[in-house]
């Protein structure tokens, strides 16, 4: 496989994508399940080890363009476990040798649509290819959901800075640089709302609070 604009269906239903399922999600709802309804995902046992890129908070690296060979070569897996149970989840039994984790990225999916870095299966799993330039894989697997190719389109800018990054170290700082822009223009938004209020009503000494990102918002703090 040599770049995004040559991959086959053949050659993308032939990636290695495994999930260790902890049965914590609704199976209606769950993407991995769904992805495995579909022949695209296969499950893991706790305890067993695996060779390709793993996603989880364990990591220490983030998921860059370098890792394109090992995903090409020995896949993808995510762990399915729920948001609200992070600190229960087993992680130290779900190991292998390029453990990462995912940069700043907004969900779409109907649960946590909106939120940043609450990704489903599916996402994470598309956010990987999409990193390392496995463009057509990416729209594949989120094709296989009505709200899918939403998750491309929120992501667009960001998805383009990682994708021209080298490693980790750098899809780190591009992320630290596109925090501060989100951020100086909420801010902006922030004071331009401010001051409208403050010239339709002179008397009116409080504006409504408009939601800013802070340092809390974001679930990564990377480390290349």
């Amino acid at each position: 496989m040599s770049d995004s604009s040559s991959e086959s269906e053949d050659e993308i239903v032939s990636y290695k994508i495994h999930m260790w399922d902890l049965n914590q999600c609704d199976p209606k709802r769950c993407t991995g399940r769904k992805l495995q309804r579909h022949n695209l995902m296969k499950t893991l046992r706790l305890g067993q080890k695996f060779g390709g890129i793993i996603l989880s908070p364990m990591a220490t690296k983030s998921v860059s363009p370098e890792d394109k060979e090992i995903i090409e070569q020995h896949g993808i897996a995510v762990v399915d476990c729920s948001w609200a149970k992070l600190e229960e989840t087993p992680f130290h039994r779900m190991k292998g040798p390029n453990m990462r984790l995912l940069p700043y990225l907004v969900a779409a999916n109907p649960v946590n649509y909106g939120k940043p870095c609450e990704l489903s299966c599916v996402e994470a799993i598309a956010a990987c290819f999409k990193i390392v330039g496995l463009d057509k894989a990416a729209s594949y697997y989120l094709g296989k959901f009505k709200w899918g190719h939403s998750f491309l389109t929120l992501n667009d800018e960001i998805f383009d800075m990682y994708k021209d990054c080298k490693n980790s170290k750098d899809v780190v700082d591009a992320q630290k640089i596109y925090l501060l822009k989100i951020r100086e223009e909420a801010e902006k938004s922030s004071s331009s709302s401010s001051s409208s209020d403050e010239s339709d009503s002179e008397s009116e000494s409080e504006t409504n609070p408009e939601t800013q990102l802070t340092e809390s918002t974001v679930k990564l703090d990377l480390n290349a």
